[in-house]
């Protein structure tokens, strides 16, 4: 079922600049604080459509009440991915601005973004510096980061900002906090719907650079961002999803002769993260994930959406491995990878 509220506005109206697209479960806590900084924007032209996973706290019912949000319930939880994917085939604006409900944006954050999308005609994506809620000067991410062995981490988490962040090519950009060209989301299918949540954004931003487009990181454009306030940052959810989506990335998005060149390592990091869990007591989520990861019609099924990537892919391995991170280990630091884009200067911590 879906129905809007939009208070105020004329039946017929041109289409916004940038449509925001919130996936909300279980996210009252949030999901208010969320919204009032949207309501805060210094650029005015978007629009909001909030997808209803299914919430039973009323948050989303309440927001849609009380502003000019397009609310959306499809019925059932859809996860974040075909959730933002419904979301984004209702919207009309040229860009999609995929918000966490446990993001809180900073007054200029749009007006960042599209300013960068301004300078950068040849762009189709752009990250959010992400800040951790309440921590001042923490970052919570600057850019997802892939290693050579194949496993995503997000850059900075938990790091002290520097005084020299600056704007540059990231491997992808977080779904938190997110600028896309809507007519490059769709084209290349958006969301992979199989992966629920976790790791879609990497999935995505792959699919991208191997198409060859690419991702720049804005510094200016700032988030505050609480992380898996819904899921929990530990919980069996999150490991299971997290573990399964790794692997599945990985598999269908490697170009060939990496993959052969690269499994080894990603193997030997994957049983090594293994390990870690059994340390820490909650590896049964890790193993059910690594276990779903190889299931018979699900492995079908990635494979078939790997041949169908490769055989259109415009990047090749050289290309792909220049924005990764080279140390096969490196989320162990949670390094920033911001390779150099036309003269500005690039950075890794």
């Amino acid at each position: 079922m879906a129905r809007s509220n939009e208070i105020g506005k004329p039946a017929k109206e041109a289409s916004p600049l940038i449509s925001v697209l919130i996936v909300a479960y279980q996210s009252g806590p949030t999901l208010a604080r969320c919204l009032a900084g949207l309501e805060a924007q210094t650029f005015r032209d978007f629009e909001i459509i909030l997808i209803d996973n299914a919430s039973v706290d009323g948050a989303p019912q309440k927001a849609a009440a009380n502003s000019a949000v397009q609310l959306i319930e499809p019925g059932g939880n859809l996860g974040f991915a075909a959730g933002n994917n419904l979301a984004a085939r209702h919207a009309r604006g040229r860009w999609l601005a995929l918000l966490n409900p446990d993001a809180y944006p900073d007054p200029r954050w749009l007006e960042m973004l599209v300013a960068a999308a301004a300078r950068h005609a040849d762009v189709s994506c752009f990250a959010s510096l992400q800040m951790v809620a309440d921590e001042p000067g923490l970052m919570d991410g600057a850019g997802d980061v892939m290693t050579s062995a194949g496993i995503p981490f997000r850059g900075g988490y938990r790091r002290r900002l520097p005084k020299d962040m600056l704007e540059g090519e990231v491997f992808s950009a977080c779904g938190a906090a997110t600028l896309i060209d809507r007519r490059i989301f769709l084209r290349l299918g958006g969301f992979d719907d199989r992966f629920f949540c976790y790791c879609e954004d990497v999935d995505l931003g792959y699919r991208m650079r191997l198409a060859g487009e690419r991702t720049l990181l804005i510094p200016e454009a700032r988030v505050e961002h609480v992380g898996s306030a819904s899921t929990g940052v530990r919980s069996d959810f999150a490991l299971f999803h997290g573990s399964r989506n790794r692997i599945w990335t990985f598999l269908k998005n490697t170009p060939p002769l990496m993959l052969w060149l690269t499994l080894p390592l990603h193997v030997a990091v994957t049983a090594g993260l293994l390990l870690l869990h059994l340390r820490r007591g909650d590896a049964k989520a890790v193993i059910r994930g690594i276990r779903a990861a190889f299931a018979r019609d699900d492995l079908s099924s990635i494979l078939e959406s790997r041949r169908a990537i490769q055989a259109d892919r415009k990047a090749g391995s050289a290309s792909i491995l220049r924005i990764m991170a080279l140390d096969p280990v490196a989320f162990l630091g949670r390094r920033v990878v911001i390779r150099r884009w036309k003269g500005l200067q690039s950075a890794g911590a």
